[in-house]
């Protein structure tokens, strides 16, 4: 028999409970054991909940679950970085084999912890920290191991996605999706770490540090949300072939790691523009494997805890039949991530001009004068004096591209640079 300790019995935690009671005989066959739920951390033992324990599982003092000699695999799923961090850590220290969803941690803070790991003899596994049930941490560790991975582009917020679809299907602006995501819970009270993208930002670090065999500063990566996505743009792509998507994108270059979270226009056609509601996809490049695309639901209790519960069994397999699966990335080395201004991207802009003679002129020369080559311009009459202009560049780097509009929006016929967003022409 294997004791599990769980940290947190929240919408994940009581997914997983579930899961290794339903499929308790499934489970106990194919690890080879028993697994019991020994402890279980919550906050306040006289809460009402949907799950019935015995006497003496729930605990509220974490010391219970990471001190207790008998318990063999910790489970992390409370969740933000502190004290998540520091119970993830003691556990190790103490011989715990650890299983999390924590994308913010594993993020954050993988070197120290997989070199604790290391140094301990145990096993640290999080697959439920990147795509909910989308399997592709361990798929990266072992089915394309192989491969020297060329790129990754992820729809890895299912938030987002949901606001997303539903301003293009219903012809909504963000506010009125964003408080739709929340009505159905989609959305969190406060969406900010969601909706800003440093929740993608995360997940794109976690896979390019396995994809890559590289440790980047999550703080060095490019992150810009979904917040000035108006549903004037979104019609707009429609018009032009395009659908909009925040994507997490992470290239690997003579320069260093093109590591980016960002919306883009992405073509009607591809298989990423297909992905719509809460669903998440990784849509990558191997050399010996070529393009392999997975998606699923990307967050929630079942999917969430369906990722959860495979790590356990996978470290539990591994204990019980008295083998480690070793990583060795305490072996990746630091890498330096691409300045986004050196970055090379088509990118649609969306301007308001007064409608005058040579507006346009005085737009293009700018352009030419900072190596900025436009593929299409579209002009909408309106009868008012104000019109819109809209572009599309081809290839350029961003630092030109932004020498051109801080010159274009001191032109005095220029009212307003509505939006920028990238085209993504080369998934």
């Amino acid at each position: 028999m294997l004791k599990i300790g769980i940290l947190g019995l929240g919408t994940v935690g009581s997914g997983v409970v579930k899961i290794l009671e339903k499929n308790e005989e499934n489970i106990k066959n194919k690890v080879g054991a028993k697994l019991k739920i020994e402890k279980i951390l919550v906050n306040n033992l006289n809460k009402k909940r949907e799950l019935n324990f015995a006497q003496g599982i729930l605990t509220n003092d974490a010391a219970e679950i990471i001190d207790n000699p008998e318990i063999d695999i910790v489970v992390e799923l409370i969740g933000g970085e502190y004290p998540a961090y520091d119970y993830i850590i003691k556990a190790i220290e103490n011989g715990k084999n650890i299983v999390t969803a924590n994308k913010l941690v594993i993020a954050k803070h993988g070197k120290v912890i997989f070199k604790k790991a290391d140094e301990n003899n145990v096993q640290v596994c999080y697959e439920g920290s990147v795509a909910g049930g989308l399997p592709i941490i361990r798929p990266l560790q072992n089915s394309l191991a192989a491969n020297k991975i060329k790129k990754i582009y992820g729809i890895l917020n299912g938030t987002t996605n949901y606001i997303l679809t539903d301003m293009s299907k219903k012809n909504k602006e963000f506010a009125d999706s964003l408080a739709q995501a929340q009505k159905f819970g989609f959305a969190e009270a406060d969406p900010a770490s969601d909706i800003e993208g440093a929740d993608a930002a995360y997940k794109i670090t976690i896979l390019s540090l396995l994809a890559f065999e590289r440790f980047v500063d999550v703080n060095s990566v490019y992150v810009e949300g979904i917040t000035n996505i108006a549903s004037e743009d979104i019609k707009l792509a429609a018009e032009m072939g395009y659908i909009i998507k925040l994507l997490a994108i992470a290239k690997n270059s003579d320069q260093g790691l093109d590591i980016r979270v960002h919306p883009a226009f992405v073509p009607q056609d591809h298989p990423l523009a297909m992905i719509n509601g809460t669903y998440n996809c990784v849509y990558l490049h191997g050399d010996a494997v070529g393009q392999v695309m997975s998606t699923a639901r990307g967050a929630g209790q079942m999917p969430t805890g369906s990722a959860v519960v495979s790590d356990i069994m996978q470290v539990s397999k591994d204990i019980n039949f008295n083998q480690r699966e070793v990583q060795r990335i305490d072996k990746f080395l630091d890498s330096q991530v691409v300045d986004i201004n050196e970055i090379e991207n088509s990118f649609y802009l969306r301007l308001e001009v007064y409608d005058q003679p040579g507006v346009m002129a005085h737009i293009a020369k700018i352009f030419g004068d900072n190596n900025v080559s436009l593929a299409s311009v579209l002009q909408k009459q309106k009868d008012n004096p104000i019109v819109p202009l809209v572009f599309i560049t081809h290839q350029v780097k961003e630092k030109d591209l932004n020498k051109s509009l801080k010159a274009i929006e001191s032109l005095k016929d220029v009212v307003k640079i509505n939006n920028i967003i990238r085209v993504e022409n080369n998934i």
